[in-house]
């Protein structure tokens, strides 16, 4: 695992992806822009990820990893309820496949966001 992106990712699930009181956003990205009236700050709950950053983290793993990378992203990060043995079994595949999956999400998320950046 790449530790900076690990980090992100971490963030990224807590800003959109974590059980909030309401009136919090929910955890949506259009609700906290709504209650926010559009203006991008720093996440609400104490995130070092700006919520743009969160947002293209966002459309990265939903649009551009392909399908079981993204699923093992949604089930490392955003299952929290579930034991290890049970995420690599929900996504179809052995421990370690599950880390090496693991491993070239973060690859492709920092070559991505690099890009983005670049450009």
């Amino acid at each position: 695992m790449i530790k900076h992106i690990d980090t992100m990712l971490k963030l990224w699930a807590e800003d959109l992806h974590s059980e909030v009181p309401e009136g919090a956003g929910g955890g949506n990205m259009i609700a906290m822009l709504i209650e926010t009236k559009g203006e991008l700050i720093r996440g609400t709950r104490g995130s070092r990820v700006l919520l743009d950053e969160s947002a293209d983290i966002e459309l990265i793993v939903n649009k551009h990893l392909p399908p079981q990378l993204s699923l093992v992203v949604r089930e490392h990060y955003c299952n929290h309820d579930s034991f290890l043995s049970q995420k690599y079994t929900h996504c179809g595949c052995s421990r370690d496949t599950y880390y090496q999956r693991l491993h070239q999400a973060h690859e492709c998320i920092a070559e991505l966001l690099l890009g983005k950046k670049a450009a």
